[in-house]
């Protein structure tokens, strides 16, 4: 190996995670013993006082205990993102180790000479007190209030809230790059909210939420669509409003031939399927199955409103300009399932989020 090929190789060491430090290590070791030109290896230890025998040199393979529980979630997240996506300056993957300063890991770039840090343009940057992360993500786990999230980091209320946006911002753009199979989508509609607005509202305010004026769907109700393929896959999105364009912008780049789609016969999301020339099946009543044909049902992505509802009530309505981050962090809970763990929630509020990593 000439000499810039080992600078690269060395270069890379500090990416390996710990599984991969023990196997290089082993395989040093015994290409070393199986090597009759390397010579007698260094001593490691004192040499024995003079008229005492040396013991026997042996060679063992170093192992670490329980070294991915103790690995540096900052380096976990520095290696990801640069082999997710490389230099966040120039794209490029010439990235190497470039020691440490205010407690994380920093990088070079040898293409545009730059350095970086794990968090280097994600939502994170800048953010302070990381010790008190794992609380912000235990509470986004559990679903908790602003203020009873402030209470748990003791914290001040408008801190736990810029928190909780500042987490859910790149879990906005966290959705899956294609829908397959069998895929569900239906509409539902969400009462709009000017939650925090202190002035200049165009209606006057109603008490914690409070109902509509008009029964029925008005320009009151904001569309929100939803589409779950079989595989529990999701995507959804505020809509401007509820026609065939804007259900294509949502649902034109994820859902392509040789998908199937599921509807209950809209006019705007059968237009959709007209235009995508996707193959379409509008059930006769709204999650009623046809009897020759029991698969196809729209009931997965009616549960699906159910249970966002009721989990969005907790709040007494959602403000409709934040609307989009409660449709990411319920989407979120529900792709994360038994894995949601408090590191899960920091890695994708850095942009490593459960479908960010499972496209790369």
């Amino acid at each position: 190996m000439d000499t810039t090929a080992f600078a690269k190789w060395l270069a890379g060491i500090g990416f390996l995670d710990a599984p991969q430090r023990d196997r290089a290590v082993r395989e040093l070791a015994l290409a070393a013993a199986a090597d009759p030109i390397a010579g007698p290896e260094p001593a490691l230890a004192d040499p024995a006082p003079r008229g005492e025998v040396a013991p026997a040199p042996t060679h063992t393979v170093a192992t670490t205990t329980d070294a991915t529980a103790d690995e540096d979630l900052l380096s976990k997240v520095g290696r990801v993102r640069i082999a997710s996506f490389r230099c966040p300056h120039c794209g490029k993957d010439e990235v190497h180790p470039w020691g440490k300063a205010g407690g994380k890991p920093r990088y070079r770039c040898t293409a545009c000479r730059k350095t970086f840090n794990p968090l280097t343009g994600t939502p994170l940057v800048g953010l302070h007190r990381r010790a008190r992360w794992p609380d912000q993500a235990q509470a986004l786990i559990a679903g908790e209030t602003v203020a009873h999230a402030a209470k748990r980091y003791k914290v001040a209320y408008t801190t736990a809230f810029r928190w909780r946006h500042r987490f859910l911002s790149a879990l906005t753009l966290d959705k899956p790059a294609q829908l397959s199979g069998i895929v569900e989508a239906d509409e539902t509609f969400i009462l709009e909210s000017f939650k925090g607005k202190q002035s200049d509202l165009p209606r006057p305010a109603r008490s914690r939420g409070g109902l509509a004026a008009k029964r029925g769907l008005s320009a009151e109700q904001i569309p929100v669509i939803v589409a779950r393929d079989r595989a529990g896959a999701t995507i959804d999105a505020v809509l401007p409003r509820l026609d065939a364009a804007s259900i294509s912008a949502v649902l034109g780049p994820v859902i392509t031939r040789p998908a199937e789609l599921c509807c209950d016969g809209g006019k705007a999301i059968t237009a959709f399927a007209r235009r995508a020339r996707v193959t379409f099946h509008v059930l006769p009543v709204p999650g009623g199955p046809k009897p020759t044909a029991p698969e196809l049902h729209i009931n997965n992505v009616n549960a699906y409103h159910g249970r966002l509802k009721e989990w969005l009530w907790r709040f007494h309505r959602v403000a409709t300009k934040n609307l989009p981050s409660y449709l990411s962090w319920r989407r979120t809970i529900e792709a994360l399932s038994t894995a949601s763990t408090p590191e899960a929630w920091i890695m994708g509020a850095a942009g490593l989020g459960p479908y960010q990593q499972s496209s790369q």
